[in-house]
């Protein structure tokens, strides 16, 4: 497995200017990080990436907050929306 690259990071201007330049590293695998006055505002990223990526699952989070609120979870609900009313 190859370790990852370090994403080039462009101005926006610079990075209108050399736009397929930019495409061309996109397909062969290279990230460009698009910046506006120092700050990240956009990302073009190689295609295959973003359909590698799947969204996790929220099943593993499941019964992950059983006993967050203590024994009596009804009544520490109600105190806390108490709290609101005072």
């Amino acid at each position: 497995m190859k370790p990852p690259i370090k994403p080039v990071s462009k101005g926006a201007e610079e990075a209108r200017q050399h736009l397929p330049a930019i495409l061309a590293a996109a397909a062969a695998g290279r990230s460009t990080i698009i910046t506006r006055h120092g700050r990240a505002v956009a990302a073009v990223v190689p295609a295959a990436e973003l359909t590698q990526r799947r969204p996790a699952s929220l099943q593993a989070l499941a019964g992950t907050g059983r006993g967050m609120w203590g024994k009596a979870s009804t009544q520490t609900i109600a105190r806390l929306r108490d709290e609101w009313n005072r």
